[in-house]
This record gives structure tokens, C-alpha cells and sequence, in this order.
């Protein structure tokens, strides 16, 4: 882990302060932000604050005017023509989506969300033994991936699990999630080909083309635990950022917090009982050819918690496939040329955490000049 830029940020704070052993000593405790809480702290810490300018911009760019589309995949041998289209428009215009009627049971929506919590909820001692920022891992319970290159910390731990396309053995996971994570995997998985079915159709392409260059090969797990926070309005509970990956499916419970960015607005995306969203990823950017979007999105800190939500990635992520992605020939002509470099999964995935989370799109430095 690099950790040489941790000094690199001020925040006005006064000279003595060592952010970097705030940091170093947070991150020892493997206790996370759950223990923050635990221990019954009533001002958040100092490496959690925000730059003062970020607070202030966010007054004048908060948006109630716009909800994200709603889309219902019932009956889609039907209406199959009527939902690739709105897939289209959501996913050209805003790069969210909500989607109903998607065949994920309720119990399994309410199980993964219960064993989320309950793992991150476990005893110290025990989640101790999953705390990690080995890259190499298949399971991590961390807190702030981009800890030691973030301006401010998040306010929100982690757990991470890395499915496939590797090999995966569930022993790896606590027992108390094993079951639910393997049982929720397999329905994402199968929602996952259909939406990018209906994504390889919107695109003008056959169905089954982004499933055929392994878009729906890889998959990753993030269990967030949000704790509730004595201070909200000082932090996030995500930085704004760009998923890297191809797809995201994303579950929420009641709480909310999530924001979408919106014609330079922030946009509330409300929980909807039984509903899932879906977030257009980096890579499909890429090879869409900007075609369809990716956009920024945070949570807010609450003072209500601990919220809890479930995001599935459709990514190679670490996988070491020799894979090259780059902008979809039959999408390109005269008119419309490259607007990205080729890369990899492994590539892309590197370049995004070594950036961290804020900031300019981690796409913008493979646009091609000219």
C-alpha cells in the first residue's frame, strides 16, 4: 500500500496535527468506523471532516425537481422492445435506473441485507481476522479503500468479496453471510444477463454480444455499513465518485442517502421496497463509446443508522485476464471515431484506486487526443 501522499492534505487544521498517524492508528484498530461509534464518540474525528469548500458548494447544487427512472421488467417477452428503449433513454440521459419486477424473491433481498449487517456487527475479534488491504484477497472487511489517498475518510465500512471469475470457496466468507452471499449471487447473476441483454439490444448490437466479451463474467460483492454518524453535515458516507466496473446492482435498505449527479444537480434516490438500481459502470462507458453514461453518485452521513446496502459489480477487478476493452467497433464509423485507448480490467481497476474516490472521472486520462 502506498501511503506516502497521506501527509500530502491539509485542511486548515492547526500545525501539530499528524493526519497520517490519525490515519495509521484508525486503521490498526481494524475496528473501523463501527468502533468509532461503539465507543461512543460524540465528534467525529478530524480526518473525516470535509473541506470546507466542498460543504459550501453543496448548498447551491442539491436538486428535488428529478427522480431517476423507474423501470418494470414484467412480462418482458411481451414489452420487450418497449423496455430495451427505456433502458436506452435511462441509461443514455441519466446512467441510473430503479428496477421492479426483476424475479429477486423479497426474502432474498431482506437476507442479504440482514447477513450484511450481522457481519459487520460481529465482534471484533472475529472481524479482526477479515480486515485486510491485501489486494489479493477473495474477502476483505475494510474500512476506506482509498484511506491513506482520500482528502477526507469515509464515513462507512466495508466488506468485500470477490466471487468470480476466479475461483471462489465460501469457507472464505464468515459464516454468518456464507450462505445468503452465495444464495444472492446466483440472482444477481441472472438479472446481471438480462440487463445486459437489454443493454447489447439498446446499443443496436445481438443480445447476447456484451455477455459473449465476459461483461457478465466477473462479479464482486460490497456489504457498506453506514453507522449513524453525530455529525452528518461534517462528512459522507461515499465521496462522489464513478463505479469502475461494467454494471452495478445496487440494493438499499429504508434509510436512503444515496445521491445521483444531475445536470450539475444532486438527485435523491429514495429507497423503493423491492426495487433495485442500476448504475451504468466506467468500462461500459468505455466501450459504449460514450453511448451511454456513467456518472458520479455519493451517500450522505445520517444521524439515523446503521443504514446498509448491497452493491453487486459486474468487473474482472484483480482477475488476470489478458483481456483488452476498448470502444465497440460495430458502434464506430467515420462520424462517431474512438474516443478511448484499449485497456484491461486489471489495468483500469489499478489506475481507479490508485486516484481514489473524488475528483475527475478516472476515464478522462484514456481519452484518446484529436
Amino acid at each position: 500500500m502506498d501511503i506516502c501522499e497521506a501527509s500530502d492534505f491539509t485542511d486548515g487544521s492547526p500545525a501539530g496535527y499528524d493526519r497520517y498517524q490519525e490515519l495509521k492508528s484508525f486503521d490498526e484498530s481494524k475496528a473501523g468506523v463501527k468502533g468509532l461509534v461503539d465507543s461512543g464518540i460524540s465528534k467525529i474525528p478530524r480526518m473525516f471532516i470535509r473541506p470546507r469548500d466542498d460543504v459550501v458548494a453543496d448548498k447551491s447544487e442539491e436538486s428535488g425537481g428529478f427522480s431517476i427512472p423507474v423501470i418494470d421488467l414484467d412480462d418482458l417477452a411481451l414489452r420487450r422492445a418497449e423496455v430495451v428503449s427505456a433502458v436506452l433513454e435511462a441509461s443514455r440521459d441519466v446512467g441510473f435506473f430503479q428496477v421492479v419486477n426483476h424475479g429477486i424473491p423479497t426474502a432474498i433481498l431482506e437476507g442479504i441485507l440482514a447477513a450484511t449487517r450481522a457481519t459487520h456487527e460481529l465482534p471484533v475479534d472475529v472481524k479482526n481476522r477479515y480486515y485486510s488491504r491485501e489486494p489479493d484477497r477473495m474477502v476483505n472487511l475494510v474500512s476506506n479503500f482509498d484511506l491513506y489517498q482520500s482528502k477526507f475518510a469515509n464515513w462507512r465500512d466495508t466488506l468485500f468479496c470477490r466471487m468470480a471469475p476466479d475461483p471462489f470457496d465460501p469457507e472464505e466468507l464468515p459464516s454468518v453471510c456464507r450462505d445468503m452471499f452465495m444464495e444472492y449471487a446466483k440472482h444477481a447473476k441472472l438479472l446481471g444477463i438480462t440487463l445486459f441483454e437489454l443493454l447489447s439490444e439498446a446499443l443496436g448490437l445481438q443480445p447476447d454480444y456484451l455477455k459473449n466479451i465476459d461483461c457478465a463474467k466477473g462479479h464482486v460483492i460490497l456489504g457498506h455499513y453506514y453507522p449513524a454518524c453525530p455529525e452528518p453535515e461534517l462528512t459522507l458516507g461515499t465521496t462522489k465518485h464513478n463505479d469502475p466496473n461494467f454494471l452495478t446492482i445496487l440494493l438499499q435498505d429504508h434509510i436512503g442517502g444515496l445521491q445521483v449527479r444531475y445536470q450539475d444537480q444532486w438527485v435523491h434516490v429514495p429507497p423503493m421496497p423491492g426495487a433495485l438500481i442500476i448504475n451504468i459502470g466506467d468500462l461500459l462507458q468505455l466501450i459504449s463509446n460514450d453511448l451511454i453514461k456513467s456518472v458520479e453518485h455519493r451517500v450522505l452521513a445520517n444521524r439515523i443508522g446503521p443504514r446498509i446496502s448491497v452493491a453487486f459489480f459486474f468487473t474482472h477487478h484483480q482477475s488476470r485476464t489478458a483481456r483488452l476493452y476498448g470502444p465497440i467497433k460495430e458502434l464506430l464509423s467515420d462520424s462517431n471515431p474512438a474516443i478511448y485507448r484499449d485497456i484491461t480490467c486489471e489495468e483500469y481497476v489499478s489506475h481507479y484506486k490508485k486516484r481514489g474516490l473524488g475528483g475527475q472521472s478516472a476515464l478522462t486520462p484514456l481519452r484518446l487526443q484529436g
